[in-house]
Order: C-alpha cells, then sequence, then structure tokens
C-alpha cells in the first residue's frame, strides 16, 4: 500500500512538473509597449498583468510604440518584429490593445480599420493553439496630441472595435470607462503612468481570472 501511494504521488509530482503556463500575448502600441515608463520589463502593463495572474501564466508584451491596426497606416503593427514574436510565441490567448494610433487623421478610415482587424482576428485564430482572443476597448485619450484624438476614439474606433467583437463573439474588455475619470495617471494625456498600468492590468486580470 506505501509503494501504490509512493508512486501515485510522484506521478503527480511529475504532472505538476510539465504543466505549462497558460501563455498569453499582449498585442497593442506604445501604450501597450510601455512609453515612458521606466523599467517597462517590470511595470508595463503586461508585465504587472503577469505578476498579478502568477505562476500559471506567463505574458509576453508584444507592443510597439506608434503602430495601427490599419496595414496602411503611417507604421503598421503588421510589418513589427512584435508581431512576428506571436507566431514564435504559440499563444493560448490573445490580449488585442490597437486603434488609439489609427485615430490620427493621416491614418483613420473606418472600413479599412474593420476589414484589417476582421483580418488580424482570422489570423490569431489560425494558429496552431487556436488562441482565444480577447479585445480591448481603448483607454481614454484625454487631449489631441500627435495627431491622436478622441472624437475619433469615441466616434469611430470604439463603435467599430464592439462591433467586430459582437460579430465574432469575442468578449471585449473596457479600458475605457473605468479610466475615464483618471487623468491623473496620464500625464501626457495618452499614456499611463507606473500607477495607471496598474490600473489597467487589475482590470484584465480581473477579466481573466473570472
Amino acid at each position: 500500500m506505501k509503494k501504490i501511494t509512493f508512486f501515485a504521488l510522484l506521478a503527480l509530482l511529475m504532472i505538476s512538473c510539465t504543466h505549462k503556463p497558460t501563455r498569453i500575448v499582449c498585442i497593442g502600441d506604445s501604450i501597450t509597449e510601455g512609453a515612458g515608463i521606466f523599467q517597462q520589463n517590470k511595470y508595463s502593463y503586461p508585465a504587472r498583468l503577469d505578476s498579478l495572474l502568477g505562476e500559471s501564466f506567463q505574458v509576453l508584451n508584444s507592443g510597439k510604440g506608434g503602430t495601427t491596426l490599419q496595414k496602411e497606416g503611417d507604421f503598421s503593427y503588421w510589418n513589427t518584429k512584435e508581431f512576428a514574436n506571436i507566431f514564435a510565441f504559440e499563444p493560448d490567448m490573445v490580449v488585442i490593445k490597437l486603434g488609439t494610433n489609427d485615430t490620427k487623421p493621416q491614418n483613420w478610415n473606418s472600413a479599412r480599420f474593420e476589414a484589417d482587424y476582421q483580418t488580424l482576428i482570422d489570423t490569431l485564430k489560425s494558429l496552431p493553439n487556436a488562441p482565444e482572443i480577447i479585445m480591448c476597448i481603448p483607454v481614454p485619450v484625454f487631449a489631441t496630441q500627435w495627431g491622436i484624438n478622441d472624437s475619433t476614439l469615441n466616434a469611430g474606433v470604439i463603435p467599430v472595435i464592439k462591433q467586430i467583437a459582437k460579430k465574432n463573439k469575442i468578449e471585449l474588455i473596457d479600458l475605457n470607462t473605468p479610466l475615464r475619470d483618471r487623468h491623473d495617471l496620464f500625464p501626457d494625456h495618452i499614456h499611463p503612468n507606473e500607477e495607471g498600468t496598474k490600473e489597467m492590468a487589475q482590470i484584465i486580470a480581473g477579466f481573466i481570472k473570472k
């Protein structure tokens, strides 16, 4: 009996040791990358998310500053090494937070934004692990900077994101409403500070853990 118990415990231990963490990749622009944050590998929102979720999860920050979701934007996410890194990482879950740079006047095109977002979803669904996809409503824009503006975000980007999420039956995390009155967390009106990334990570972690 003791031998059976020993080998059963040994087998459970081996299984637990070989269990792979759930891999999450965070797709985004400078807000995801951690622009203006000291030690992005610790205080960007994906890094904070990794800490909040614990050892059962592994989070990859695949954000790239200045990028658009649209392929024809002035700096398309599709043309970055961060986009290529997604395929090598083989994620089990993908969190998408793009659209802020698409609000720039030279970039915004509603039909193109919708078509390219759908293509991104279809591309991610074709990955080997068939990852769960989560879409994010972008954080607020508190003042126009570098062409990024609140009016296009609210009247253009967000309605299209909601429409795509509904069409594809994809869960949506609202990062806009909870932070709408938190200008203090966005010192340059666009990018969150360290407290802001903490708030974002807590919202997303709560959603994933529910």
